[in-house]
């Protein structure tokens, strides 16, 4: 056990392991500022004492860092329902379940379309169900952890989504 751990239950004992996901941006942690000053209170840690961790002991204040990005990701994650992924001649859209996730993929026939500008989205819009785009349903088991799933998915450019264009597509696809 790490001298700097103070019991190893809950959030302390995720200080052993290294990240599951990505440490906060410097823009993210300012806007969670009131949510990770909770999460320095929930282990008795006031302003002064945070402070002294981060002169004294910067490799704890980096690991304290890292186990609130941890929870942060978890919680979103946990609650995501939707994703998207735009690219020039592809769109994906996701709708993640407990076991398995969903996907629509349209990709465009004509090369020249560009589904990263508005005039692209408004081409996909005037040919949804023509024969200039492609469309596949697609339903499979997680290979991973759902959570770790939907994360690798954002990192390769997916963004959390209301789902309003996946339900509009699913919708049609189905009557």
């Amino acid at each position: 056990m790490s001298s700097g751990c103070l019991d190893c239950s809950g959030t302390q004992a995720l200080r052993h392991s290294k990240m599951k996901y990505t440490r906060l941006t410097k823009e993210q942690f300012e806007e969670l500022h009131p949510e990770f000053i909770n999460f320095l209170a929930t282990q008795s840690i006031d302003k002064a004492e945070w402070d002294k961790i981060k002169t004294e002991n910067p490799e704890i204040a980096e690991q304290e860092l890292d186990v609130f990005s941890d929870l942060i990701w978890e919680g979103v994650l946990s609650r995501t329902l939707y994703l998207e992924h735009f690219s020039t001649n592809h769109i994906f859209l996701f709708h993640c379940f407990e076991q398995h996730i969903e996907s629509i993929i349209l990709k465009s026939l004509v090369p020249e379309t560009d589904f990263l500008t508005k005039e692209g989205l408004q081409w996909l819009s005037d040919n949804m169900f023509t024969e200039n785009i492609e469309m596949k349903v697609g339903n499979r088991e997680y290979a991973e952890e759902r959570n770790q799933a939907i994360f690798s998915l954002i990192q390769q450019g997916a963004f959390l989504s209301d789902g309003q264009l996946y339900q509009q597509i699913d919708t049609i696809i189905k009557s």
